[in-house]
């Protein structure tokens, strides 16, 4: 349980950063205006706790056979299978993520709009997989620490956290897309 707790802790802590690098990073398209040292500022803590986080939920997964039966109670583990198969969509696409404008830049200059289109694709996935981790697993890291205890009060929650993780997602989505389309695509 103490592994568990660590894991929760480490995805808590993502989230601020999280939310502090994707507030940023709208702020940065929609003005327009890009600070090196902010953006690391939220990113690099982000990815580091990302991964130590990732680590940790293998290992939970793999060593204490945290609910590996998948087969029971199906609509009740549709949770962590959403958990789950968006965790391990996070780091290929967290990658491309992090050369999307590199790669954007190199694409507009030899005149490849299909492939920034792609990387436009590949963003809006990778938005919506962390969004969907974020959503599915932020009530089950407060059961961990005990801080939640009624499954109406969780379910409460999850429709808040559902509703904000949209406005999040359309948000980020609208002014990632904008900003890559006016600086990209001609």
């Amino acid at each position: 349980m103490k592994f568990k707790k660590i894991n929760a802790a480490l995805g808590m802590l993502s989230i601020l950063f999280l939310l502090a690098h994707a507030g940023y990073s709208v702020f940065a398209y929609l003005t327009l205006y890009y600070n090196p040292f902010l953006k690391n500022l939220f990113a690099v803590p982000f990815v580091v706790l990302a991964c130590l986080h990732a680590v940790c939920g293998m290992a939970v997964v793999f060593m204490q056979a945290d609910g590996t039966r998948m087969d029971l109670y199906p609509r009740k583990n549709l949770r962590t299978i959403l958990q789950r198969i968006s965790a391990a969509l996070i780091f290929p696409l967290l990658i491309l993520h992090m050369y999307t404008f590199r790669l954007m830049q190199a694409s507009a200059e030899s005149g490849n709009k299909a492939f920034i289109l792609l990387l436009i694709l590949a963003e809006i996935v990778f938005f919506a997989c962390v969004v969907t981790h974020v959503a599915v697993s932020l009530t089950k890291g407060l059961i961990t620490f005990g801080l939640l205890t009624s499954e109406k009060t969780q379910r409460i929650l999850d429709r808040i956290i559902y509703v904000s993780g949209a406005v999040v997602f359309i948000v980020s989505v609208y002014a990632v897309v904008r900003g890559q389309a006016i600086m990209f695509i001609h």
